[in-house]
């Protein structure tokens, strides 16, 4: 991942840093034939925030411009297959800037949320996924539920 920000430059086209200002941009960048490995460029614009979810995979992020802050849940419930009764508790906060590098695995979950408050510039992040990171679990702490849903992505 070091080595895909140190020449982000040299492959990332226009098309990778499109955004949108009703939510975070994922811009495909690669994704392997048999769907076990996926590289995304993700535009954060001022304020711009993902739910509180969790992957299913591992991932490794690298911060290409901006700073990116992530904020860690812990899960106290020890039902980890269960989608209700879920109870979460903050954990640390990272900040991630230019040329930081994060990763994470299920372990069995790695539960955050990611973004970039309004007083920030714009970050735009390299996520490199174990799978085509088409769904990811997202959680309701206040009603202590989780749910799957599907995440869309621009096409480069």
């Amino acid at each position: 991942m070091l080595d895909l920000i140190e020449h982000a430059g040299t492959f990332l086209e226009p098309q990778h840093y499109r955004s949108s200002s009703a939510c975070y941009t994922r811009n495909l960048i690669f994704n392997a034939a048999d769907e076990s490995l996926s590289l995304y460029s993700i535009v954060w614009l001022p304020g711009q925030w993902t739910p509180v979810h969790d992957h299913g995979s591992w991932g490794v992020v690298g911060v290409v411009e901006g700073v990116l802050e992530e904020r860690s849940y812990v899960r106290l419930s020890p039902d980890r297959e269960a989608d209700k009764e879920i109870d979460l508790a903050r954990g640390g906060t990272i900040l991630l800037r230019r040329g930081a590098v994060t990763s994470f695995v299920p372990n069995p979950d790695h539960i955050h949320v990611t973004g970039v408050p309004s007083e920030r510039a714009r970050a735009v992040t390299l996520h490199l996924y174990g799978r085509t990171m088409s769904s990811f679990n997202v959680y309701d702490v206040a009603t202590r539920t989780r749910r799957r849903i599907d995440v869309a992505h621009n096409e480069s």
